[in-house]
C-alpha cells in the first residue's frame, strides 16, 4: 500500500503531464462515474441505511439524485465552461483582445463530513474531476459503510493517479493536512475549519470550508401555521436533524408560539406516527457518542414535546424545546439533530438580540407575507444563503453558489459554481501590434493632463 506522500507524488506528475486538462479525458471520467453510481446504487442505498437508518427515498432525494444531477450538469455543460470567454477589452489596453482563462489548481485534497457522506463527497468530487484537478477524496470514519462503498466506487473508476479515496480517523486526516496541496475543500464543522486553514495557512493553499452554525427560522404572524409546520417538520427532521443548513431555532411572533407548538405536535404524529421510533421514515443519529451529546443539551430544558431518548440505537424524538436561555448550552453551539428550540419576539429590536448574539449563519429563513418585514430581515443579517417560506430549497437549485460567510464558511460551490470554484481564473490579454501609440513611453512631459483626460473618459 502506497504512503500519502507516495500518492500526493503520483497524483503531481498526472497533473504536469496535462493529461487531466484534456477535456474528452475528463468527460470519459464522469461518464465512467455515472455509470458506476447507477451499478451501485443499492449498495449505496444499503449502506446509508446502515449508518442512519435512512429511507431509500431520503436517501435518493438528498444524496444521490443530488449527485446524479451534478454530474448530468458537468457532463453537459464541460466544454462550455472549460472554454477561454471573450471578455470586452478597455481602451486603455486598445488593441488588444481580453480573455478570462479557467485552469485547474493541480492535487485537491477533499475532506468529507458524514452527515450527508455521499453527497457531500461526491459532489466536490466530480467538480474537481470536471475543472482537471486530481483528488485525494477523504471520507468520513463515522460512517464506515458509506465510506467503504465511496472507496470501492472511486477505485473501480479512476486511475489511482487521478482519484484516490483514503480511509481513516483523526490521524489519518491529520497527516493529510501536514501535506502541501494546490487545493484543500473541507466540509465539517467551525471547530475544525479552523485547524484546516490553520494547516493551509502553512502553505498559503487555497480552501474552501463549508461550515455551519446556528440557523435561525423566523416566524410572523401573517402565515399559515398548518402549511409552516408541514415544511418546518420536513426540513428540521430530515436526516434526523443532522444537516447543516436545517433551522438550528425558531424565532416566533410571541402571540402565535402557542399555536405553533400545537401545530408541530400535530404534524410530527402525522409524518411519523404516534411513536417515531417505529417509523421507518425517521433516520438515527450518527452514533451513541452524538446521541449522548445531544441528550446532554436537553437537559433541565423546558421539553414540550419529544425527548425521548434511547442511546443504544442512536435515537432521539423529534423533540421541542419552550424558550430556552440564550446563555444554555443548547443555545450556544449547533445542534445536529432533531431537537428545535422555540424562542420569541415582539419586535425587531428582539430578533437583532438573538442572531446577532450569535456568529453569522450558514443559512436564514423566513416565513412571512410581510414585504416590507422580509425586506428589512433579509437586508439587515448576514448569512450565507435563505429562503422565504420554505426551508433548505436553495440547496437545490445549482444555479445558486452554496456556501458560508465568517464563521459558517468561506468560498461557495454548486453546479457552475463548483467548476468555478476548483479552477484558477486566468486573465490573459493578446495585445495588437499594428499600433503602439507612443504616449505611454518616456519622456513624459507635458503628459499628465492628457493621462488624467484618459484615466476620466476611458478607464
Amino acid at each position: 500500500m502506497k504512503s500519502i506522500s507516495e500518492l500526493i507524488s503520483l497524483q503531481n506528475a498526472c497533473f504536469k503531464s496535462q493529461k487531466t486538462k484534456d477535456i474528452a479525458f475528463r468527460l470519459s471520467l464522469l461518464k465512467a462515474l455515472k455509470k458506476e453510481i447507477s451499478t451501485q446504487e443499492q449498495n449505496i442505498l444499503d449502506a446509508l441505511y446502515k449508518d442512519f437508518k435512512k429511507s431509500a427515498f431520503e436517501a435518493y432525494l438528498s444524496e444521490i439524485g443530488i449527485v446524479i444531477s451534478e454530474l448530468n450538469l458537468a457532463i453537459k455543460h464541460l466544454k462550455k465552461w472549460a472554454k477561454p470567454k471573450r471578455i470586452k477589452a478597455s481602451l486603455l489596453t486598445f488593441p488588444s483582445k481580453d480573455y478570462i482563462y479557467k485552469e485547474p489548481y493541480g492535487t485537491v485534497l477533499v475532506i468529507a463530513p458524514w452527515n450527508y457522506p455521499f453527497l457531500l463527497a461526491m459532489e466536490p468530487l466530480i467538480m474537481a474531476i470536471a475543472a482537471g484537478n486530481t483528488v485525494v477524496l477523504k471520507p468520513s470514519e463515522l460512517t464506515k459503510n458509506t465510506s467503504k462503498v465511496i472507496t470501492t466506487l472511486i477505485k473501480n473508476v479512476f486511475p489511482e493517479n487521478m482519484a484516490t479515496s483514503i480511509e481513516g480517523g483523526i490521524d489519518t486526516s491529520t497527516e493529510l493536512l501536514a501535506q502541501k496541496w494546490d487545493f484543500i475543500f473541507f466540509t465539517g464543522s467551525t471547530t475544525v475549519g479552523k485547524i484546516v486553514a490553520k494547516a493551509a495557512a502553512k502553505h498559503l493553499t487555497p480552501t474552501i470550508l463549508e461550515l455551519g452554525g446556528k440557523s435561525p427560522c423566523i416566524i410572523d404572524e401573517s402565515v399559515d401555521l398548518k402549511l409552516v409546520a408541514r415544511r418546518l417538520v420536513w426540513g428540521k427532521f430530515l436526516n434526523g436533524g443532522q444537516t447543516c443548513i436545517a433551522p438550528d431555532y425558531i424565532i416566533a411572533k410571541s402571540s402565535i408560539k402557542q399555536n405553533l407548538i400545537e401545530a408541530l405536535k400535530a404534524e410530527v404524529k402525522n409524518r411519523y406516527g404516534s411513536n417515531p421510533k417505529d417509523s421507518v421514515d425517521f433516520p438515527r443519529i450518527v452514533n451513541q457518542k452524538n446521541t449522548l451529546r445531544l441528550g446532554e443539551l436537553i437537559k433541565d430544558s423546558n421539553i414540550v414535546f419529544g425527548g425521548d431518548i434511547d442511546v443504544t440505537n442512536c435515537y432521539i424524538a423529534p423533540t421541542l424545546i419552550d424558550e430556552p436561555n440564550l446563555e444554555s448550552p443548547i443555545m450556544q453551539e449547533e445542534i445536529f439533530g432533531p431537537i428545535l428550540p422555540i424562542l420569541v419576539y415582539e419586535t425587531q429590536a428582539d430578533i437583532e438580540k438573538i442572531i446577532w448574539h450569535l456568529d453569522k449563519p450558514l443559512s436564514l429563513y423566513v416565513f412571512s407575507n410581510n414585504s416590507s418585514f422580509l425586506k428589512e430581515t433579509l437586508n439587515k443579517f448576514s448569512f450565507g444563503g435563505g429562503v422565504i417560506n420554505d426551508l433548505l430549497i436553495h440547496f437545490g437549485n445549482h444555479r445558486l453558489p452554496f456556501g458560508g460567510v465568517g464563521a459558517s464558511g468561506i468560498g461557495e460551490y454548486h453546479g457552475k459554481h463548483g467548476f468555478n470554484a476548483f479552477s484558477n481564473t486566468k486573465p490573459i490579454v493578446k495585445r495588437g501590434n499594428w499600433f503602439d501609440p507612443s504616449f505611454r513611453y518616456a519622456p513624459y512631459k507635458g503628459k499628465v493632463s492628457l493621462l488624467k483626460t484618459v484615466f476620466k473618459y476611458f478607464g
